[in-house]
């Protein structure tokens, strides 16, 4: 909590200051006339027909209207009025058992509001409206970070659900409003980002998981490097079969101008390496040895015009080179000193020293010992050693070129403790890049080959930099070094001496020059006492006990001891050297890098406040960081976490003030306010690079500019986001991967990965009519749908075939009985209470979400219907639903819900085609619609919609995403943009990015609405 209170105000501010409704005044009181019409034509049918249901009192359907005395009050709730006149006008209002309207008064009630609307929307067209100030909603601030940070951390985790607005969408600030409570969440939110970030010595980066220990970032920093092995391209097979190619290049219909290096590009392999694999089959001055034969086997390789298996012969040579070159692998024995212990981390590092220097070597003692017991490892003799000196030179030679050309290894990703002598299958795994201590932190890097020959100069740069990163984020050096003084004090007792108490490791100074130099003084000079204690005794009982020859000969032993043991005492010396190195490496690295993580924080705040940081705010941050190192005695890290904390708690990231007015006077966009609006729009994220560069330039206002923007991010993945955000709270499914209402133990085949395929079907067919640009009707009156493999088997498909988790395009799902929208699992199964299906529902989610039309909430105190479809008794639920019906108060509503819902009867609960529903029934999927259309099943559902209500749908589509685009509700003032939409529309086939670009390019999405309105 050290700074919870200063990071937390400029947040808080904002709480207190931009939250407020700007309530906007409606007519302005110039049509006398339209005035003086008001009450004779509207407030008189008002008092005598509606407000024994909808006054203060009784407010039936949530409606009011005791209220509205004249055409003011109306300017105050033209949505309401509009939605009134709608009802009047279609008969639905009054109620069928109320007292009716004349024509005459019918005619002027709708009459008067619909000339108001009209004038209403023709004066104020164009008005941007009042967007108001809001923070991020939890999508939007969880695609934001991962914009900024590249890692998908989803801080909001724990968040409360973002309310809606009135048009169902969570992104306007007539619902995004904050609390102190959640102020709190925001807190701990930018902390958990802050608990991912990490300093490396060019900058800053994340990691997909918190790296606040040494041991999280030693698992980031080593699975990064792991992960570029992994990527490499080393698999031999693969370069001799792009060799054959070559060779083969004008059969295979290559020209013969091809390269090698284009090959190797065209197949991802190493230019370089390719060509020397190439050179290496070629190499005339090879005679004999394991070299010699695959050239052998190269040569017998089938040519095009054969139709023979090539990729088999090819992984058989590689075969023959992986066995063969285990046979010239090096075997190094342990140092040995006295008192100094096998395992000491000096000795380890010797001797993986020694086999890193030696992958590229031919080592002859397993073939000399084969030979010597009598064992030939080659038929043909490849192997054998010529004991003729001369052929015994050219044999030499010739396997020092195989084995210079193929390593023992690549990289070494996993290391066992090989001092112990155990064999390396026997080894333990799992110990990534480890340098194979005992009981010690410690890696070792051994990818020598892979440089050398694979890795062009940007790999190698990129592999350097990533083990830098290790040393310098992980502390790698110092922890290793420390490790060391703890075993050799604990585990060996080599340091438990006194002269050694100096250089314990809880002693941060032990890590400093002076004394690491002067330990290596103490230590070798132990190591070199015991070593010569040890030979004067051996000596002493040699003289004792043997004669002159003896004397000779043990003399020479001696000497020759005496040289073995210059070769640990070295270990020991280039230990120390190069840890301190390295030690010093990482302090004065992590010195130099301070200005550049201040500097790469200040571009993160940049990124974060999606514009350019004026001069008073780099003061501001800058001045900050210096306070918590000076004032607050924290270290650079701590204070450059806590300086991305304050950046994520400041307004300028969290909340959206760049639609706030901040003028008398409507004004156009800046650049980078256009660049917020259109990202969080197409992505529910901020901008990229690109789009604030555009911005940057002063040209994304240009309309062409725009407009390719706009049609570069609907190409982009982000869109995902438009999908998810839009599409899937405009479809109400948004949270349907918490749906739990299904009985499981009914349907044992709904479960989580089945839940999560249907959530996922509607945003694939979302994309992909984005993306391809096709017809919104799509939605409704396509036959396409995308399904996985689980999906495929709940709806069907067994005739589809799968790749893995991919997902398939159904051109014609209506031979499954799918295809658009209306069959989709994932709306059959929402709309259904969990034992039976609900025709209210499924009906009720087709007129509302997908036409527009406005249904009141149900009156209080409907009994509600059995929620096993099994006991629902002798009637069926068609006939229940009927005698539902009977009611007055139910008949509106249900009369235009339910016979909708009835022709999706033949999907039970969970979406499942059904013939028979849970109570035994034949299914009747049968229905007279609201306008007399006879309907069955959802070909025919489908083909209602398409000649009779197809413009609904596309009025009302255009009305979602325009309410989603704009960040707020609809008010008169778009309607002429609306009709822009829909004529616009007709004339592009209803085109998805055609309707985009309109919608980004209107007045209300380009400018900003002033302080006058």
């Amino acid at each position: 909590m050290r700074i919870a209170f200063k990071i937390a105000l400029p947040l808080a501010y904002v709480i207190c200051n931009f939250t407020c409704p700007q309530w906007v005044s409606g007519g302005d009181g110039d049509d006398a006339s339209l005035d003086e019409r008001f009450v004779p034509m509207v407030q008189k049918v008002v008092e005598s027909h509606c407000l024994s249901c909808h006054d203060a009192e009784t407010r039936e359907a949530q409606l009011d209207l005791s209220t509205t005395h004249s055409m003011a009050d109306v300017a105050r709730a033209p949505q309401v009025w509009q939605m009134v006149m709608e009802r009047v006008a279609a008969g639905e209002m009054p109620p069928a058992d109320a007292e009716q309207l004349s024509d005459q008064q019918r005619n002027d009630f709708t009459g008067w509001i619909q000339t108001y609307i009209d004038r209403e929307a023709e004066r104020t067209a164009g008005d941007p409206g009042p967007v108001l100030a809001r923070r991020l909603s939890n999508a939007e601030y969880d695609g934001t970070i991962r914009e900024l940070t590249g890692v998908d951390i989803r801080p909001t985790r724990t968040f409360p659900v973002d309310p809606a607005n009135a048009a169902g969408f969570d992104n306007s600030g007539e619902s995004l409003a904050m609390s102190p409570a959640l102020l709190n969440k925001y807190l701990d939110a930018a902390r958990m980002v802050a608990d991912h970030m990490l300093l490396t010595p060019t900058g800053i980066s994340f990691a997909p998981h918190p790296v606040v220990t040494d041991t999280d970032r030693d698992k980031y920093c080593v699975k990064r490097i792991v992960d570029f092995y992994l990527q490499q391209p080393t698999q031999l097979s693969d370069y001799f079969f792009a060799a054959w190619q070559y060779k083969h290049r004008t059969a295979l219909n290559r020209p013969e101008e091809t390269t090698l290096a284009e090959i190797a590009i065209q197949r991802d392999l190493s230019s370089e390496y390719l060509q020397t694999v190439w050179d290496a089959l070629h190499d005339t001055s090879v005679d004999v040895g394991p070299l010699a034969k695959l050239q052998r086997l190269w040569d017998k390789l089938p040519s095009p015009s054969t139709s023979a298996d090539v990729v088999a012969p090819c992984a058989a040579m590689r075969d023959y080179v992986v066995e063969v070159r285990r046979l010239f692998e090096p075997k190094f024995d342990n140092l040995e000193l006295r008192a100094v212990h096998k395992g000491s981390q000096s000795f380890v590092l010797w001797k993986n020293e020694q086999y890193a220097n030696h992958r590229r070597t031919a080592d002859f003692q397993q073939l000399e010992k084969m030979r010597d017991e009598g064992n030939t490892p080659d038929v043909d003799h490849d192997l054998s050693i010529p004991a003729d000196e001369t052929e015994r030179a050219k044999f030499d030679r010739d396997c020092q070129k195989f084995c210079k050309v193929f390593p023992d290894a690549f990289f070494i990703s996993e290391r066992g403790r090989d001092y112990l002598d155990t064999p390396k299958e026997q080894q333990e795994k799992g110990r990534l890049l480890s340098a194979g201590f005992h009981s010690m932190m410690g890696y070792f890097r051994d990818d020598q080959p892979l440089m050398e020959l694979i890795l062009d100069e940007q790999g190698q740069a990129t592999l350097n930099a990533l083990w830098d990163e290790l040393n310098f984020a992980a502390a790698a050096p110092l922890r290793q070094y420390q490790g060391f003084l703890w075993f050799e004090r604990a585990e060996s007792g080599f340091l438990q001496d006194a002269e050694f108490d100096f250089a314990r490791p809880e002693n941060q100074e032990s890590l400093t020059q002076p004394v690491i130099e002067k330990l290596t003084e103490l230590y070798l000079a132990k190591a070199s006492r015991r070593s010569d204690e040890r030979a004067r005794r051996r000596r002493a009982n040699q003289d004792a006990e043997a004669d002159q020859d003896t004397k000779e000969v043990a003399a020479r032993e001696e000497e020759t001891n005496e040289d073995a043991h210059q070769v640990p005492l070295q270990a020991i010396r280039d230990y120390f050297r190069n840890m301190n190195h390295q030690i010093r490496w990482v302090e004065t690295t992590r010195a130099y890098a301070e200005p550049i993580h201040r500097a790469a924080m200040l571009e993160f705040a940049e990124r974060a406040y999606r514009r350019p940081l004026t001069n008073a705010e780099h003061a501001e941050l800058n001045n900050f960081y210096r306070e918590l190192r000076d004032a607050e005695q924290l270290s650079h890290e701590e204070a450059i976490q806590d300086l991305l904390v304050s950046i994520l708690m400041s307004p300028k990231f969290s909340y959206r003030l760049d639609m706030l007015s901040d003028s008398v006077d409507t004004r156009p966009l800046s650049d980078y306010e256009l660049a917020s609006r259109l990202s969080f729009f197409l992505w529910s994220t901020g901008p990229d690079a690109e789009l604030l560069q555009c911005a940057a330039q002063g040209k994304l206002c240009e309309p062409e500019v725009l407009k390719q923007q706009t049609r570069r991010m609907l190409a982009d993945d982000r869109v995902r986001g438009l999908a998810t955000e839009f599409g899937a709270n405009w479809l109400d499914i948004r949270r349907f991967e918490e749906h739990n209402s299904v009985d499981r133990q009914r349907f044992a085949t709904f479960d989580d990965e089945l839940r999560s395929a249907m959530f996922e079907e509607p945003l694939h067919l979302f994309m992909d009519i984005v993306q391809q640009d096709h017809s919104i009707l799509d939605f409704v009156l396509g036959k396409r749908t995308f399904v996985n493999q689980v999906l495929a088997r709940h709806y069907g498909m067994m005739d589809l075939s799968f790749s893995g988790d991919e997902w398939l395009e159904v051109i014609d799902g209506t031979q499954y009985g799918r295809g658009g929208l209306l069959p989709m699992a994932v709306f059959l199964t929402k709309n259904a209470p969990g034992l039976r299906t609900s025709p209210v529902k499924r009906g009720y989610w087709v007129v509302k979400r997908l036409l527009g039309e406005h249904i009141p909430a149900p009156p209080p105190n409907v009994p509600e219907l059995p929620t096993d479809e099994s006991q629902l008794g002798e009637l069926t639920l068609r006939e229940t639903l009927a005698k539902h019906r009977e009611h007055t108060s139910c008949a509106g509503c249900h009369n235009r819900i339910d016979s909708i819902g009835l022709v999706f009867e033949g999907f039970g609960p969970i979406g499942e085609l059904r013939e028979i529903d849970l109570g035994g029934r034949p299914i009747d999927a049968s229905a007279t619609l609201p306008d007399g259309s006879q309907c069955n099943g959802i070909e025919d559902l489908r083909r209602y919609l398409q000649e009779r209500r197809s413009t609904d749908f596309v009025n009302n589509f255009n009305r979602k995403l325009l309410s989603y685009a704009l960040g707020r509700s609809l008010q008169l003032s778009d309607q002429k943009l609306l009709n822009d939409l829909r004529i616009e529309g007709l004339t592009q086939e209803y085109r998805f990015v055609p309707l985009i670009e309109a919608i980004v390019t209107s007045p209300q999405f380009l400018n900003k609405r002033g302080h006058a309105q």
